[in-house]
């Protein structure tokens, strides 16, 4: 008897049970500017970001989670899962006065995830185009914009190259010009989240101002520097901070309104530090505009309590465009259309190894100032070809001098052109690409390179056109706006 009602019960369960329908997470997207490699606690004991360590700590850090060399490129491939040399965006970042986007035929994440019922949120940096209302946030998917268009405002005045540049969804605003940005943006994410209804999913795309120049902050957070010599270094430390004490507040808001543990949080660079403006990427070579690791090695993690196996550091490969198809995975979708992403949802869900075995770096083929760059890495083995960018070099953190000597710009001279030819690293073996292998292995680095040649044929010219009068902030009331391509 007692087998039989075992054998009922069973019965009931599985006629009970329907697949997929496990609750959806809430899912918080923060996306850091400029961010070194060095430049967080859990790399790095001299930084102070106590609250991204400890959601880092708790989730899974990623050591080889890879992004674009700069940020538009890097923030398309977050939201279509598509290689920016298929999209036109290889050269690099928009200028504010380019008629450009990114492809309208190329759906966006929170496109999908409103089908599948998220409430979707923009706070803080767009820069992937806004010369056309359809460009802009709200008409991508996005139920509500918080912030501004371009990509390197003042932090208090909310203004850029000559223009005001803030935005409430569609409507031109101008937040209280004395309260540092992290703060406005603070506000803002409490109040979405204390007012979100609990019924349906939130999702939170959160791309930081921080810590792209200009290099400003609040004087309390600089002080807490105060052992750095360096003025620049020592304010850029204190954004860092700054930064962090923000993602304190959105997880302290999710906590507080009952939404934190089902909430699934991604953080990464878009790219790697900018040496020149006081970032820090040290072990790692080059910075932000370099393929090499330093200008494309994301500082990143996952975390939230959705993952089966934690608090440990992930090995795998990931690439900027699997994060559309991951956290659509994580929400229960997938793409309708064709994309370079990987879903690496299970394999950062369990610890398993990961789906990607190789990628793109970048593919440009008139890359400023020379005639291209190109860099692919396929398992263990990194091929660069052309040139790899304007920070060549390995750069410690400016803490003794006022001035780094070394943290400059490549000058173009016969000396410098063995950074022009063909150059192959073992990644694995030496990840901070002390040793060029281009000579010793040379079938390993024709491999390489015929592959890349593959990619080659699904490149797109770039769009990068010159800058338009008709961008004027003055034809708009001094506002960047939409409206003139």
């Amino acid at each position: 008897m007692a087998i039989i009602i075992s054998l009922i019960s069973c019965v009931v369960f599985l006629l009970n049970y329907i697949p997929g329908e496990a609750k959806q997470p809430n899912i918080v997207f923060m996306v850091a500017d400029d961010y070194g490699w060095n430049d967080v606690g859990f790399h790095n004991p001299d930084m102070i970001t106590p609250n991204i360590d400890k959601l880092a700590y708790e989730g899974v850090i990623l050591n080889q989670s890879y992004v674009q060399p700069v940020c538009t490129p890097s923030r398309n491939c977050f939201m279509t899962g598509v290689y920016p040399f298929k999209a036109g965006f290889q050269h690099g970042a928009l200028l504010p006065q380019q008629a450009v986007c990114s492809p309208a035929e190329l759906k966006f994440l929170p496109q999908y995830l409103k089908k599948l019922g998220y409430e979707t949120h923009a706070i803080g940096k767009w820069h992937l185009g806004f010369c056309n209302w359809n460009c802009t946030p709200t008409y991508r998917g996005f139920d509500t914009f918080y912030g501004y268009y371009q990509g390197q405002e003042d932090y208090y005045t909310r203004t850029v190259a000559g223009g005001k540049d803030f935005r409430d969804d569609t409507a031109p605003v101008l937040p209280d010009t004395s309260q540092y940005s992290t703060y406005v943006f603070a506000e803002r994410a409490r109040k979405l989240i204390s007012k979100h209804d609990k019924s349906k999913p939130f999702y939170l795309y959160f791309p930081f101002q921080s810590v792209h120049t200009p290099i400003e902050v609040p004087k309390s957070y600089e002080n807490m520097y105060s052992n750095i010599k360096n003025e620049g270094r020592r304010k850029y430390c204190g954004m860092v901070t700054a930064m962090d004490d923000l993602v304190g507040n959105v997880t302290a808001a999710l906590k507080e309104n009952g939404m934190y543990d089902d909430t699934l949080f991604v953080f990464t660079a878009d790219n790697g530090g900018w040496t020149q403006f006081h970032g820090n990427n040290y072990p790692l070579r080059g910075g932000k505009i370099t393929i090499y690791e330093g200008g494309t090695r994301a500082t990143a993690f996952i975390a939230g309590k959705m993952l089966e196996k934690t608090g440990y550091t992930y090995d795998g490969m990931m690439h900027a465009v699997d994060w559309m198809p991951t956290i659509l995975a994580a929400a229960g979708g997938k793409p309708d259309t064709k994309i370079d992403g990987i879903n690496q949802w299970d394999s950062l869900r369990t610890g398993a190894p990961s789906k990607r075995t190789e990628f793109i770096y970048n593919l440009d083929d008139k890359f400023p100032p020379l005639n291209g760059h190109a860099a692919i890495r396929v398992g263990d083995f990194k091929l660069i070809e052309g040139f790899p960018g304007i920070y060549p070099g390995w750069y410690k953190p400016e803490t003794e001098t006022e001035g780094n000597p070394n943290v400059s710009m490549l000058h173009l001279t016969h000396e410098n052109l063995q950074y022009f030819g063909r150059q192959l690293y073992n990644i694995k073996d030496d990840p901070t690409e002390h040793n060029d292998l281009s000579l010793t292995h040379f079938e390993k680095a024709e491999e390489l390179s015929k592959k890349m040649a593959e990619y080659h044929k699904q490149m797109v010219p770039a769009n990068f056109p010159g800058n338009s009068a008709e961008s004027n902030p003055q034809n708009y009331g001094g506002y960047w706006s939409p409206g003139w391509c």
